[in-house]
């Protein structure tokens, strides 16, 4: 699969949403009603944090003040509080801090989650079914719009074609995403919708696969921008239905934070209105789609926290390179299932200097989507060049860091370096990186162990849509790198595993310290935000099946329930 997006990417999808839901009330956020603002004790439970230097800690109970944070953590033996306002019994459950997203797509899983999902689908045949029945049961949507498909998981040996889809929506547009967000395939009414013909070139950054010198439907990276113009914007309305979708998502898997990484004008709108309606619960740390939206969101430079904690613009995000399963990932060595072609490298030295120049100088956090080991080689030059200039704590941020060069690992742990990195693409992308680097070029794919001991900050996240916002797999898949299957015994590349501790850290203090908010949330201990959830497996027992499959049965932030199972 491989990952993440491309500035053009999130535009598709965001605009892809040109349904109209007129006849749906905008739902209200899911949550329970929490205790009101007073002191509180939450106790008889067992409770887990890490502490500032990053070792385990449990606890019994703890307490809650009026403004939503944590008084005191209570052990074993400790004198209670003789009449909280409000007390909650744990009745035994594991207590862990709430879990931080240290990448992920807030407004897109929205999306994906109100359009048609083939994600789930494991052949070409089903994704056709999937399509017409969608089809014939939404005559009125005037596009039909999704994403999730996986050639290499239909083991088609091919991209889809645009000939695949004829038929199944009548004369109607058909554009549906890659599960990685770096392709699109659009059927032929798309293409003539979109003035798209065979003299149409592929733009800088983008690639037009092609069959007999025609557009074949499947547009990669930047190209994606060829289709997307021309569907229908989506509406306010659309909007905030989405976010709320997404947010309860998010909730009901533990997740208490979210770096949003690529949020536009009209997101940042979306979130300042779900505050304004006290609708926000999730905490989103912004990281703007590229230079110019900083400008309009945040007069140029990083905005204060916002709404007690809930919402602050920090970073900008880049990007290097496109994707491993669209062959959009640039790297040194041409592809070993395509010679000759070496991907896709997004910006030149002196450009990519450029932007993080640009943004670094107004103060912002620089992150930079980089899968490609020569992406990330040129990321990490852009940083050793920069970091003269730019002092004090920047902690730039390289995003997947997925295919890197052994010779480059030493080079994350200088300089501050951020490596913000999501686990569950390794189990999900195991054959396919074999498939497109070969045997002899994985040692330093997903290395977490590598990152942390040449002293790289490890922050752990989803890139949801991409992948499920269940943290609790990307646990599994950190301390196993095995898949759901159990496959392979033993894990691949198991010189890479991490421990538990050093896994939940990556979910909690690291991906909080990640977004320079570690001095608020990540951790629970005086002072810090009331952020926590109560789940049905104590993630330190029992054997990584277990800890993906555990189930989150309450999640409060700020010291208030936002999601009862």
């Amino acid at each position: 699969m491989n990952r993440n997006r491309d500035t053009l990417r999130s535009h598709s999808i965001l605009a892809a949403v040109s349904l109209r839901f007129a006849a749906v009330a905008l739902a209200t956020l899911s949550v329970s009603a929490g205790p009101a603002a007073a002191d509180g004790l939450v106790d008889n439970v067992n409770g887990i944090t890490m502490d500032a230097q990053g070792a385990l800690v449990r606890f019994t109970g703890l307490t809650v003040t009026p403004d939503g944070k944590i008084g005191r953590i209570v052990h074993r033996g400790d004198k209670l509080p003789d009449r909280p306002d409000w007390r909650l019994d744990g009745k035994g459950q594991t207590l862990l801090p709430g879990l931080i997203d240290g990448h992920g797509h807030v407004m897109e899983l929205g999306f994906s989650a109100l359009t048609l999902d083939l994600s789930s689908l494991k052949s070409l045949e089903e994704a056709k079914a999937r399509i017409a029945a969608y089809a014939a049961a939404h005559p009125d949507r005037h596009w039909i719009l999704g994403g999730g498909w996986n050639q290499e998981k239909w083991q088609l040996g091919r991209f889809p074609t645009a000939a695949d889809l004829d038929g199944l929506a009548g004369d109607r547009p058909i554009w549906l995403m890659r599960v990685d967000g770096h392709a699109g395939w659009a059927n032929a009414a798309a293409m003539r919708a979109a003035g798209v013909t065979a003299t149409t070139k592929s733009p800088a950054g983008g690639r037009i696969e092609t069959l007999a010198g025609k557009p074949g439907g499947v547009f990669v990276d930047a190209a994606t921008s060829l289709i997307a113009r021309a569907i229908p914007g989506a509406t306010s309305k659309d909007r905030d239905l989405a976010f709320s979708k997404a947010q309860d998502i998010l909730l009901a898997f533990g997740v208490t934070g979210i770096a949003d990484m690529g949020t536009t004008v009209d997101d940042w709108n979306t979130f300042r209105r779900a505050a304004d309606t006290g609708r926000l619960a999730v905490r989103i740390f912004s990281y703007a789609l590229g230079i110019e939206p900083t400008l309009t969101i945040a007069a140029g430079e990083p905005t204060p926290w916002l709404y007690n904690d809930h919402l602050r613009m920090g970073g900008v995000k880049l990007y290097a390179d496109g994707a491993l399963g669209s062959r959009g990932a640039c790297l040194k060595k041409p592809y070993a299932d395509k010679p000759g072609d070496s991907g896709l490298c997004f910006m030149d030295d002196a450009k990519m200097k450029n932007l993080m120049s640009r943004a670094a100088m107004d103060g912002f956090q620089v992150a930079v989507h980089a899968i490609g080991d020569r992406a990330n080689d040129e990321v990490l030059s852009s940083i050793e060049d920069l970091a003269p200039t730019y002092k004090g704590d920047r902690r730039w941020r390289v995003e997947h860091a997925q295919i890197v060069d052994p010779v480059d690992l030493p080079r994350f742990g200088r300089n501050g370096i951020v490596a913000s990195m999501q686990p569950v693409h390794q189990t999900s992308d195991r054959v396919m990186v074999e498939a497109r680097l070969g045997a002899t070029r994985l040692a330093g794919a997903y290395a977490w162990k590598s990152m942390l001991a040449n002293g790289a900050h490890l922050a752990f996240g989803s890139d949801v849509p991409v992948e499920s916002s269940n943290p609790f797999p990307g646990i599994a898949a950190a301390i196993s790198r095995e898949g759901p299957d159990g496959q392979p015994f033993g894990g691949w590349q198991p010189q890479e595993i991490i421990s538990r501790e050093q896994a939940l850290a990556a979910f909690t203090t690291g991906a909080a310290y990640a977004a320079f908010a570690e001095d608020r949330v990540g951790r629970l201990a005086p002072g810090y935000r009331a952020d926590f959830i109560l789940v049905d497996h104590d993630p330190f027992d029992g054997p990584p099946a277990a800890v993906r499959a555990t189930k989150v049965n309450e999640t409060w932030i700020g010291g208030k329930r936002v999601f009862r199972k």
